[in-house]
């Protein structure tokens, strides 16, 4: 759990100073440290708006399912720059921001979300990693193959991000992290687990969503969030902009032509465009797989705030347990 929530943290970081970078320019100057400055001159280890509002779920979910607090807990990070670095906000999606605003003027929680097709940014699967641990611990490591836990990810999702694809994508996610966990401590050999955990947790979702109205028809969108035709896929085909599905295609892709942390995370930030939500994507599922000891202790020591993270994480965890307990 804290190797994932940190390994967002991280590639979320490493991915800000070049943020909107494109990949020609990277390749002149690539990433490979962490870095200061750059795209909105923020000191080295400073984490954005993905981790501001994953960090709030978290906290959220710590205290139970309440959809109207989560989204309380987002307002104050707009509005009072709470969960920050730095005590300051930047790089704020349009339709989060919109959500924000509806919640702010008195629309309920769960009729904030943009519901266009031309709205499927990532703001929803940046910050969606932490209810995959509830999920595990409310309802078992076999929560993706229930309807119960997809209408959960669903309604998350739906706080900012209320289209089918928006929603399909983090469920899609969530079934890959719960998969990765599931094989961690059976397969020592990392690329047999992602390889399988990739193929498995995309194949239970989408079977999920085949049956469901509303969602079926949207699959065809998700035709290369396949492990198969991820791998067979070369550098130039992968697209690394805020659009949902090429979020995760990327972060996938990563996973997939990579061997060890270090270098998942680096080729995702490499990839350029929206460096830091493909990275923080991209790190939650390598933390699952690899473990933050594969990281440079550099790395993770240069986050900034980092006790304060440690502490949420810690209470996220003795809460998770005792639900897992209660739930057993």
């Amino acid at each position: 759990m804290r190797d994932a929530i940190f390994g967002l943290i991280i590639g979320d970081a490493l991915g800000v100073p070049v943020e909107f970078e494109d990949r020609q320019a990277l390749r002149s100057n690539p990433v490979v440290d962490m870095r200061a400055y750059g795209t909105y001159m923020q000191p080295k280890g400073t984490w954005s708006d993905d981790s501001s509002m994953m960090l709030c779920l978290m906290e959220s979910l710590t205290h139970g399912l309440d959809y109207q607090d989560q989204m309380s807990r987002f307002l104050r990070w707009a509005d009072e720059a709470y969960m920050t670095p730095n005590d300051e906000v930047f790089d704020m999606g349009v339709s989060t921001r919109k959500a924000l605003l509806a919640f702010a003027h008195g629309t309920p929680a769960l009729e904030c979300g943009a519901t266009a097709i031309n709205e499927n940014g990532n703001g929803s699967l940046m910050r969606i990693l932490p209810l995959a641990f509830f999920l595990r611990s409310t309802i078992g490591k076999n929560f993706n193959q229930g309807s119960g836990a997809y209408e959960i990810i669903h309604n998350c999702s739906s706080l900012t991000h209320a289209h089918p694809i928006s929603m399909m994508a983090c469920g899609i996610y969530c079934s890959i992290v719960n998969e990765i966990i599931n094989l961690r401590a059976l397969t020592p050999n990392r690329q047999n687990l992602i390889y399988t955990a990739v193929e498995t947790g995309i194949d239970i979702a989408k079977n999920y969503y085949r049956g469901q109205d509303g969602f079926n028809e949207w699959l065809p969108r998700f035709r290369r969030v396949d492990a198969d035709i991820l791998l067979q896929l070369k550098e130039e085909d992968v697209q690394s902009t805020g659009y949902v599905i090429y979020t995760l295609e990327a972060a996938l892709w990563c996973l997939l032509h990579t061997d060890d942390f270090k270098s998942c995370l680096l080729q995702a930030v490499n990839l350029g465009n929206d460096t830091d939500t493909v990275a923080a994507v991209t790190g939650g599922m390598a933390g699952c797989v690899y473990g933050l000891n594969a990281l440079p202790a550099d790395w993770v020591d240069s986050i900034v705030r980092k006790d304060m993270i440690d502490g949420l994480y810690e209470d996220f965890e003795a809460k998770m347990e005792k639900l897992t307990q209660y739930n057993a």
